[in-house]
């Protein structure tokens, strides 16, 4: 890897540090935050370019996959807090992001290049990619929704609790976040079911299932919530079910294969 790509990504991790660290202090100003991971964002997609984009073709190793996911995680929350005080979800994105992007520095294993992809291949890969980054936002969320549930219900809500927004505004941004999550994996699915031409050849039998178990989850749990209005405990515990199958589906396989087995 390029010394500039290292200092570009360095720069990305002390971006991300220095909002986590102002969202650990009382009084400190979202804008400041988000300034700080907007830097981070920026920084991260540089890196990205030179991580992922080989001579060889399109490298979407472990560790390199785990990188570019964290950095679609961390658009999506800057997008949703800029409109949201959802600011306290960078407890959770900041770290992961600035995490994939040290593991990546740390061990950069042998590159496993995808070349000569057909634009069918390419947008399903997109697509996957949105949907696990939207619905590991909604888990963040849920994660969120649960701690401020439990403080609530033992009535005595912290300075952070009090900061965010009221449990019935948090609970239907995650719907909204569900929802989006479940179209576009969906959507995931069928580009798939199109493009992908062998699935055994290409050890993607066990990440087809799980990711279809995921969709299921989700989509009842969409049902229930329109047609019994599921949510609270319910509603958590679903979200964080499917996507507990979707995180073995897209990174189960590789850490299996490319970590464990070390197979292409």
């Amino acid at each position: 890897m390029a010394n500039w790509t290292i200092i570009v990504a360095g720069g990305a991790i002390a971006a991300y540090g220095t909002g986590f660290w102002r969202l650990l202090r009382p009084a400190a100003g979202r804008q400041t935050v988000l300034a700080a991971t907007a830097v981070g964002a920026v920084l991260h997609g540089i890196a990205l370019k030179d991580i992922l984009l080989t001579p060889a073709g399109l490298d979407l190793s472990f560790f390199s996959t785990a990188a570019l996911i964290s950095w679609m995680i961390v658009l999506l929350f800057l997008t949703a807090a800029l409109g949201k005080p959802l600011d306290k979800l960078g407890l959770a994105v900041l770290p992961l992001a600035a995490l994939t992007l040290l593991l990546r520095l740390a061990f950069p294993a042998e590159v496993h290049p995808l070349a000569a992809l057909s634009p069918g291949m390419q947008l399903h890969i997109l697509v996957s990619i949105l949907a696990f980054s939207l619905l590991n936002v909604a888990a963040f969320q849920a994660v969120l929704l649960a701690w401020q549930d439990w403080q609530l219900r033992h009535r005595h809500p912290g300075r952070f609790v009090r900061s965010l927004p009221p449990l019935q505004a948090m609970e239907t941004f995650l719907f909204q976040l569900i929802g989006a999550g479940f179209v576009l994996l969906s959507a995931s699915l069928l580009t798939g079911l199109m493009f992908v031409e062998d699935l055994f050849a290409q050890h993607l039998v066990h990440k087809t299932v799980l990711s279809i178990l995921s969709w299921g989850v989700f989509g009842l749990l969409l049902w229930g919530r329109w047609r019994h209005g599921w949510r609270g405990k319910t509603a958590i515990r679903w979200t964080l079910g499917g996507f507990a199958a979707l995180l073995l589906a897209y990174f189960g396989s590789k850490l299996a294969l490319e970590i464990i087995l070390q197979r292409v």
